[in-house]
């Protein structure tokens, strides 16, 4: 289990990876790719990701997620990522970041979600806990009640990656992209997204200080950061065989979603009907 001594084998390396306005479909694919076809350990840092994207669990429902019509409206892409958690709108004003680990360079974290996000809230206290009430609320980084922070996992046999999308700013008319979720973090009691999550410019000095931060804290833990190329980490995805992140038809879940209501709604006046005549 995860502790607030949990290290390193001494000398492990990262390789860091910068990216700047990475589309966030390529940005999972390579994740994964890291994940799967590459026995080395990653920190990959994106600073924003150019179009606004929803971006679903691996178990997401988008009709029952989505406001799919305003979605294709707008011409919003969706994406249904390779792994599980929330479903988020992401877009320039997000900043994401990706740890990819061998399990044997941590051997005090257990590679179960829970270890693995206890630990990475100890990781990123650093840059996070002097600008306020930093913590982990169940699967969500938070400052006090309100989330700034949301994180999934992928764990196989030997290798975990834990990645997080980051709120640096958010544009109020896409999180209207979202409904509330049928299944919400207890600390949510229920608020609207706005009143739900935070701004991170609200709180924290500048955006370049805070990506600074996310790197040192790495470094901090006791890691060895070792640049890498954006080419270097490219030659996993020739290599990787499985890949679960797929881009979604939004056109067509839209179609599929009105037909649904429209069925739903003649039923109803159908059954009305029936009531009507039969009390008449």
């Amino acid at each position: 289990m995860a502790t607030a001594a949990a290290r390193p084998v001494p000398g492990t390396v990262v390789r860091l990876l910068r990216l700047q306005g990475f589309p966030i479909l390529q940005q999972l694919r390579l994740e994964e790719a890291l994940l799967r076809a590459t026995p080395h350990n990653w920190f990959v840092l994106n600073d924003g990701t150019l179009d606004p994207t929803v971006v679903l669990g691996v178990s997401g429902k988008p009709d029952q997620l989505v406001h799919l019509p305003l979605a294709a409206q707008q011409r919003v892409p969706l994406i249904k990522r390779f792994t599980g958690g929330g479903t988020v709108v992401v877009d320039a004003d997000t900043i994401f970041t990706a740890l990819i680990m061998q399990q044997q360079s941590l051997p005090e974290v257990a590679a179960y979600p829970r270890p693995v996000m206890q630990y990475t809230e100890q990781l990123f206290a650093a840059a996070f806990a002097p600008h306020g009430p930093f913590r982990l609320r169940e699967n969500d980084y938070c400052y006090g009640e309100r989330k700034f922070g949301g994180n999934a996992q992928a764990i196989t046999k030997s290798r975990w990656v834990h990645h997080t999308s980051f709120l640096w700013d958010f544009q109020e008319e896409r999180m209207a992209l979202l409904k509330q979720p049928e299944r919400q973090p207890e600390y949510r009691q229920g608020r609207d997204h706005l009143e739900f999550v935070l701004r991170l410019r609200e709180l924290l000095p500048s955006r370049q200080r805070l990506l600074e931060q996310l790197c040192a804290s790495v470094e901090a833990a006791g890691f060895r950061l070792q640049d890498a190329s954006l080419a270097e980490a490219e030659e996993a995805l020739a290599a990787n065989k499985l890949c679960g992140t797929h881009l979604l038809d939004v056109q067509q879940l839209a179609a599929a979603e009105q037909e649904r209501q429209q069925a739903e709604a003649k039923a109803a006046a159908a059954a009305a009907a029936a009531a009507a005549c039969a009390a008449g």
